[in-house]
């Protein structure tokens, strides 16, 4: 196991309070775009958190009044022209390790979305377990606008099962910009709320989260994500393994001796 409250990335923001990790994209002037070297630090970040004792949920923000406006054109798109075959393979595989790495890690990820979410900043948002936006939010899965496939960091995998499948194709073939109200009325976003009021709502929803069952938020993270590629009956049965688990924690026995003394649970995790 390990620790990350002390963690000091050298290419966005990262802060851990009370067993919530708080990360922004720290290009504010530019809208906050991803380079390949932001791109390896989160992905290897998102792997470490598996074994993170002290974070328990993460809350991406936005930076500026943006969130994230995708692979920066100078730095990444213009060294990708350059590169062959397997060098371009390389940055793929890299780019969709970061979305196996936020699926895999094992902890409930808030995407809390104001300004711009383009691109791999729409993929992040996309990745995430919940999703709450101001009105003002933006996002665009563009990758045709740059001559490319919509099929990027399993984007034609994820974003059906949001949105479904007819919605996430006209956004997929036509890079078009779906507007926030269009967002929360397909299921994108959770919900809308102020500018003023995003961090301190995504932070509160983060807190409810970890002050729960934490084991069990992880089995359950796992559950959704693998039960995608299973039958009804593997589903049912995956579950009942899964919950016969959590019947074996402290916390559902801490559960149980609570509701029995009228008193609210205290989770402590294990």
């Amino acid at each position: 196991m390990s620790a990350m409250a002390r963690l000091k990335p050298k290419h966005f923001l990262w802060e851990v309070e009370g067993k919530v990790a708080k990360i922004r994209l720290d290009r504010p002037e530019r809208k906050n775009p991803l380079t390949f070297d932001s791109y390896a630090e989160l992905r290897d970040t998102f792997r470490e958190l598996v074994y993170a004792e002290d974070v328990d949920a993460v809350v991406f923000l936005p930076n500026g009044g943006n969130f994230c406006s995708g692979g920066d054109v100078h730095d990444i798109i213009g060294p990708l022209v350059k590169m062959d075959m397997k060098q371009l393979l390389a940055f793929t595989r890299m780019t969709g390790d970061l979305v196996k790495a936020m699926l895999n890690c094992g902890k409930p990820i808030i995407s809390a979305v104001d300004g711009v979410a383009v691109g791999a900043g729409a993929i992040i948002a996309m990745a995430s377990d919940i999703r709450i936006a101001t009105p003002e939010a933006k996002t665009a899965f563009l990758f045709t606008r740059v001559g490319l496939a919509g099929c990027d960091m399993g984007a034609c995998a994820i974003l059906p099962r949001i949105i479904g499948q007819g919605r996430a194709a006209e956004l997929l073939y036509t890079g078009r910009t779906m507007s926030a109200a269009e967002g929360e009325r397909w299921g994108f976003y959770n919900r809308l709320v102020e500018p003023a009021a995003l961090e301190a709502d995504a932070l509160d929803m983060a807190a409810r989260i970890v002050s729960g069952p934490t084991f069990a938020h992880g089995i359950t993270k796992t559950q959704l994500n693998q039960e995608w590629s299973m039958g009804l009956d593997q589903a049912i049965e995956a579950e009942a393994q899964a919950q016969a688990i959590c019947m074996q924690t402290g916390d559902f026995e801490r559960a149980y001796k609570a509701f029995v003394a009228k008193e609210k649970p205290v989770f402590e995790g294990n």
